[in-house]
């Protein structure tokens, strides 16, 4: 099988490489194209990714290319993790907000949408063009923030698409090391939308342990995911991590305004990675990798690979997949996240038990900024980003939408051709 991945040149594609290593039973994989227009960065990244398939004694090869339909053709899965406009885009995402005391982030709040209308069109431009060389049956698997937006872009445009985030798969191994469970024994019933989730139940052998991770476990769990204790106990979850931006917002704005960006620490790291990285001894995946962030991205990425494309028996995997009546309070073709049964024909959610309004209230609300953000995404217009950040729970004020989307488009125009108009 051939597996071809559109921005190969990250920092994290390695992370992805040594997942395909340990997997050399399953994943039946002999060629990987590294597809990047940074020659540079690809060419680093390549390298070393084929050492560290040779040296675990994977018999695929690695190729790099900046041509993407060279590199998809005859692909029968395509990953695409972008990052449209690099970290120097990201360190406005993340600081632009806080002018009128919004939280800055870059896949939520006006941060998020910035990001999303800079990625949308690209995305869909190469799905296009992915389709045409490699056909209908490709996979494309989306890991590209904000993921549910841009999922449900391409769902629309009726590509075979799934999203992915590393959120769950996260909290699952952190839920198996303290119940001491055995990793594939965990289930989560994991509700929400990419980045606004919550796990509502912990199954290891049918049975719900997460009245026991809230009891013995709570502190620990408490740092790991930056929500009270008690909170956590009394809704009887565990929250996403990005759920802080939401239910401490404030308290998150102001130390932001403290703390060095998220993407300035992010450049420093991926410096070091490539400078690691065309290190010829180097055969094994470097500590520094751990500081880039996306903890267990090769496990999720590689696992949803195999159910769509092995032939074999429906896997559960949480992804990112048309909502289909599964929470009846939003439309039918709402990209939710929440765990599903995959195989070759693609992923369908599992039914849940009724979501508690007060989780439901706010999915229903991100979900309506999701609708109006792809709509910005689509068609451009200063208003309809200003419309859709006035829909945004963490916006939801005049003065501040049309001052925060004045700045998003002066800031990304060169990312947007209808701001040129």
């Amino acid at each position: 099988m051939k597996l071809a991945v559109v921005g190969g040149g990250s920092t994290y594609t390695p992370e992805l490489i040594d997942g395909i290593a340990g997997r050399r039973s399953t994943l039946d994989v002999d060629e990987i194209v590294l597809i990047d227009p940074d020659a540079y960065r690809v060419e680093a990244v390549g390298g070393f990714s084929q050492r560290l398939l040779s040296h675990a004694g994977h018999p695929a090869r690695v190729r790099t290319t900046g041509n993407l339909e060279e590199g998809v053709e005859g692909a029968s899965a395509v990953l695409i993790q972008l990052r449209v406009g690099g970290q120097r885009a990201r360190r406005e995402d993340e600081t632009f907000p806080h002018a009128c005391g919004c939280v800055g982030q870059e896949t939520t709040g006006a941060g998020g949408l910035a990001k999303a209308l800079r990625t949308v069109p690209v995305v869909l431009d190469i799905a296009e063009r992915v389709r045409k060389v490699a056909g209908e049956d490709t996979w494309i698997v989306n890991f590209t923030n904000p993921v549910g937006i841009v999922t449900r872009a391409l769902l629309n445009e009726g590509h075979r698409a799934v999203g992915l985030c590393n959120v769950a798969i996260h909290l699952q191994r952190t839920f198996a090391k303290l119940l001491g469970a055995g990793t594939d024994d965990v289930r989560l019933v994991h509700t929400g939308l990419n980045h606004l989730s919550w796990e509502r139940g912990v199954l290891v052998d049918g049975a719900d342990r997460l009245p026991e991770l809230l009891g013995e476990h709570a502190e620990f769990l408490s740092e790991h995911v930056s929500a009270p204790v008690e909170w956590m106990r009394r809704m009887n979850v565990v929250p996403s991590y990005y759920l802080k931006y939401y239910y401490g917002h404030d308290e998150q704005v102001a130390k932001q305004r403290t703390e060095r960006p998220r993407a300035e620490v992010v450049s420093d790291v991926e410096e070091e990675l490539l400078k690691v990285y065309l290190d010829e001894e180097r055969v094994t995946k470097p500590e520094q990798l751990e500081k880039r962030g996306g903890a267990y991205y090769s496990e999720a990425a590689v696992q949803l690979v195999h159910a769509l494309t092995a032939g074999g028996p429906a896997e559960e995997h949480v992804v990112n997949v048309r909502n289909e009546g599964t929470f009846p309070f939003l439309p039918d073709d709402a990209v939710i996240e929440v765990s599903s049964t995959v195989d070759g024909k693609g992923a369908k959610p599992i039914a849940q038990a009724p979501v508690e309004q007060r989780f439901a209230g706010l999915m229903a609300a991100v979900t309506s900024y999701e609708f109006l953000a792809l709509e910005a995404a689509r068609n451009g217009g200063r208003d309809r980003v200003a419309d859709a950040l006035l829909a945004h729970p963490l916006v939801g004020q005049y003065a501040k939408a049309d001052l925060l989307a004045d700045s998003l488009v002066r800031i990304n125009r060169e990312f947007l051709p209808w701001a040129h108009a």
